[in-house]
Formats: structure tokens, sequence, C-alpha cells
């Protein structure tokens, strides 16, 4: 049973990293540290989309590492 729980886990983390490498508009280190943050942005489209996949896979990140750990 753990062999499963672990491919899918590293499919599930190459999975999020794309997700936030899809994310990662337009921030360098200069606005990461410097501020450059000073405007509000609603997500839109395909950019919401990304974002709730996001969370969805993270979540279930999450729920295959604790069977890991259970089992």
């Amino acid at each position: 049973m753990q062999t499963p729980l672990i491919i899918a886990q590293i499919i599930i983390s190459v999975v999020i990293t794309i997700l936030i490498l899809l994310q990662a508009q337009g921030t360098g280190l200069g606005t990461s540290w410097s501020g450059g943050g000073e405007t509000y942005h609603t997500r839109k489209g395909v950019e919401k989309i990304v974002f709730h996949l996001t969370i969805f896979f993270i979540a279930l990140f999450i729920v295959t590492s604790l069977a890991s750990v259970i089992s």
C-alpha cells in the first residue's frame, strides 16, 4: 500500500510545482522584498481556475501524506 501512495505523492508534487509556476506572473525578486504590492488584484478566468486547482492539489497532497503515515 505504501508504493501507490508514494507514486501519487510524487505526481501530485509535480502538478503542484507546475501550478505554482503558472501563477508566478511578474513577481521578480525586487517586488518580493521591496514592495510593489500596493495594488489590489482579483483573479479572473483561467487564473482563478489555476488558483483553485493549486489549493485542491495541496489538500490532496496533505491527505495522501497522512494516509502514508497511517498505513
